[in-house]
């Protein structure tokens, strides 16, 4: 089978494609593409260009995006879980209610990005950057946070219950009723961060820590 790399396609051609069985589409161009509400699960989008396109509601499950730049693109309801996102580029992207259970979004980046209502439990976000990002509601729970960069994000409602935490960066960020039970705290920083609506319950809290959160 034919493995499309390096090119400039629009999403009928992708489709056709993929309907008939093919499904390395690596480095392919699809700024500004439609495919909301359609299947992909499984397709290979490694370094694929992505930005602006709208994938609103489709299955993408166990899809390689590695690389892939997703900079702004619509991704509300679409179902990642499994993909393989490492080092993916979803700055300012909308994932509101979007299902990113057990991706690998490893040093991806995600700044500034919309995920309220998302489901990223089990994700590996270990060194993603996540600065800005809106995270109202989401749930993390389990998910691997170690190295993440979560400064000035707004997590209210947010559960990171039993996530790990590890030189996490919640510097400035917003946790207000955010459910942190069962975390380790003692090496994150917190610095400007109230934790005085925040549910505590089983956490892990140094005097350093405590200080910081003021």
């Amino acid at each position: 089978m034919e493995i499309w790399e390096a090119g400039c396609m629009d999403a009928d051609e992708l489709l056709k494609f993929y309907r008939a069985g093919e499904r390395n589409f690596l480095q392919v161009s699809l700024h500004l593409a439609n495919l909301s509400e359609v299947c992909l699960a499984g397709i290979n989008l490694n370094r694929a260009n992505l930005a602006n396109a709208t994938l609103s509601q489709s299955n993408l499950r166990q899809a390689n995006l590695i690389e892939a730049n997703l900079t702004a693109a619509v991704l509300w309801r679409t179902d990642f879980s499994g993909a393989n996102m490492i080092l993916a580029n979803l700055k300012a992207a909308n994932l509101i209610r979007a299902t990113l259970r057990k991706v690998d979004l490893h040093k991806g980046s995600l700044v500034k990005a919309d995920l309220r209502l998302a489901d990223l439990r089990y994700a590996n976000l270990s060194g993603a950057n996540l600065a800005g990002a809106d995270l109202r509601y989401a749930n993390f729970t389990g998910a691997n946070l170690s190295g993440t960069n979560l400064s000035s994000a707004n997590l209210t409602g947010a559960n990171l219950s039993n996530t790990y935490l590890s030189h996490t960066n919640f510097a400035k960020a917003i946790l207000y009723k955010t459910d942190l039970s069962y975390v380790d705290f003692t090496e994150v920083d917190l610095t400007g961060v109230d934790l005085r609506y925040c549910l505590l319950n089983g956490v892990t809290l140094t005097e350093r820590s405590l200080i910081e959160a003021g």
